[in-house]
């Protein structure tokens, strides 16, 4: 059912040779005669706003968000498009009150930020985890999950050879740095959408043809809707003891009103915000192409969850009324994560070949930018200052281009034969253990660094450790210590034998004793820190334009929440 025919590999070749000519072209019509870091790393300002919006989409829509989302979508519904909607406003707020911050500073990398707001130390710390967390977390697991993505929808069995051929495809775009990937981005975005929306046609299609309902896909949503009502509620009930353990599953993923007041938060914020990942597409800018590049991609992200949950969804009914049984089930074992790749399966021949290029051109722009932050936290805050001081712009860009090599050599190392385990609890689980535990003290560091004038680099230190503990303890050991249901959560059963609190509701508790911990040692400190930012107003004013994307960002997004509250 999924192999691919020789009209798909013509498509998927002409939007291979499409993205590398037009990223070589790039790469000559912007060269200079010497590149310096600046041009390398952060393109050097010539990203326009609509490039920038298209990289961070690109850059954060991979294989883990069409294989996961679509999992949650079936299990959960419209619930988990939560990540995506409340992304939108995380970045209206990084756009009006972080960048104006990074921008004023003139920072370019994340452990500088430290560095200026608080002390060597704390940089360096950071900048070691941020590497490894990159290295052997994200880029690991953008490449396993693409890998394994891709192998389902070509059928061959060849893992190990895509995954090769990922990595050569994302070091093309990476080693001509920030210019390249940024504008490619833009045709991977286009890519990945066009391709998404046609999967998403497709299953809503199928939806209605397999109901009876019509053959629109108007039609098909309509029966989604009548369906399966459960899948298209926002806030989930919390369940009573005695619920059945898909029930409890549901809630311990998304727990109702209680994870707007607390996790969703933090994980966007901490995301969009404190990210190298992300937010260096826009540090190379002037503030208001920066802010409209952001807000730009606030307004793809409302849209996102119909590419890659909805299709979850139509596999949900579809399934729950006898259609997708043994592609849900392959060899005899259920997987809420087959839904993507059961409704590929079934795309006509050359639409294969235009979802092969959107999932490639996800993976690949993901890797690429990965890649890229990488290389320019590892160059520019540990080998320029503590390796070789006096290398020069050109000997850096070359060490630039030589980490980005060695990085994806290690990902395909430890992806190899799955020595981190990625499969075994599923990519969406791993990527979010490893980096929500280090979430609630990052975030509570940056925002208390940026807006909190008595904030002190011991406070600082302490924040990293206490939020990182508290994670721990409130994820794996709270409801064992004291009890299952206290002031502050309640745990349920996670169907392996143990009791869980939700994560998104773990994650709040940690941010909130991390900030209490960090605001009692800076009142011990100075009522004003010397390395403190300076902040006006004025720094936070909105142009007309601004303020147009952020009321009909705010204003597609109510619409939203108040038709599937």
């Amino acid at each position: 059912m999924n192999k691919l025919v020789f009209v798909d590999y013509v498509i998927f070749i002409i939007y291979f040779l499409i993205v590398a000519s037009y990223g070589y072209w790039i790469y000559r019509r912007k060269r200079k005669t010497s590149i310096d870091t600046k041009d390398f790393f952060l393109a050097e300002g010539s990203l326009t706003w609509w490039a920038i919006g298209a990289s961070l989409i690109a850059s954060n829509i991979s294989a883990e968000q069409f294989i996961g989302m679509s999992g949650n979508g079936f299990s959960v519904g419209v619930a988990v498009a939560a990540y995506e909607w409340i992304a939108a406003i995380a970045l209206i707020i990084v756009a009006v009150w972080f960048m104006p911050v990074y921008l004023k500073n003139h920072i370019f990398t994340m452990p500088q930020f430290l560095k200026t707001r608080y002390n060597e130390t704390v940089s360096l710390i950071m900048a070691i985890f941020w590497l490894f967390l990159y290295v052997f977390v994200n880029l690991t697991s953008i490449l396993f999950l693409g890998a394994l993505a891709i192998n389902s929808l070509v059928g061959d069995g060849n893992f190990h050879l895509i995954m090769i051929a990922l990595s050569v495809f994302a070091l093309l775009i990476t080693l001509g740095g920030m210019k390249v990937i940024g504008y490619t981005d833009v045709i991977q975005v286009a890519v990945l959408i066009i391709g998404g929306l046609a999967t998403t046609y497709l299953a809503l299609s199928m939806v209605s043809d397999h109901l009876g309902v019509g053959g629109s896909v108007l039609a098909g949503f309509k029966a989604l809707m009548h369906d399966a009502p459960d899948h298209f509620k926002m806030i989930m009930e919390k369940p009573a003891a005695t619920a059945p353990q898909s029930e409890i599953n549901k809630y311990l993923m998304l727990p109702g009103l209680s994870m707007y007041l607390a996790g969703q938060w933090i994980v966007n914020l901490n995301y969009w915000g404190c990210n190298q990942y992300i937010t260096q597409r826009a540090l190379g800018a002037n503030l208001e192409t920066a802010r409209r590049g952001i807000l730009f991609a606030g307004l793809l992200k409302l849209m996102m969850p119909v590419i890659v949950m909805l299709p979850g969804i139509a596999a949900y009914v579809l399934y729950k009324n006898g259609a997708l049984q043994q592609e849900m089930a392959p060899g005899g074992h259920f997987n809420a994560d087959n839904a993507y790749s059961a409704i590929l399966g079934f795309l006509p021949t050359g639409l294969k070949g235009l979802s092969l290029a959107a999932l490639t051109a996800a993976i690949v722009a993901s890797l690429a930018g990965k890649a890229n932050s990488i290389s320019t936290i590892f160059t520019l805050d540990i080998y320029k200052k503590y390796i070789r001081k006096e290398a020069n712009e050109q000997q850096l860009v070359w060490t630039g281009r030589i980490v980005i090599i060695a990085a994806m050599l290690l990902a395909i190392g430890f992806t190899w034969n799955d020595i981190l385990g990625i499969g075994g609890e599923g990519g969406f689980t791993f990527i979010q253990k490893y980096t929500g535990f280090i979430s609630p003290g990052v975030f509570a560091m940056f925002l208390l660094g940026m807006f909190w004038k008595r904030t002190t680099g011991a406070a600082a230190v302490a924040g990293i450790v206490t939020g990182f503990l508290l994670s721990v303890v409130f994820n794996n050991y709270a409801p064992q210590w004291f009890g299952n249901e206290t002031l502050l959560y309640t745990a349920f059963p996670n169907g392996k034998g143990k009791y869980e609190i939700p994560f998104l509701i773990c994650m709040g508790w940690a941010f909130f004793f991390t900030v209490l911990v960090m605001v009692i040692m800076s009142l011990a400190g100075p009522k004003v820190n010397p390395k403190a930012f300076v902040l006006d107003k004025a720094m936070f004013r909105v142009s007309p334009t601004t303020m147009v994307l952020i009321v009909i960002t705010l204003l597609i997004l109510s619409a939203l929440y108040v038709r599937f509250w």
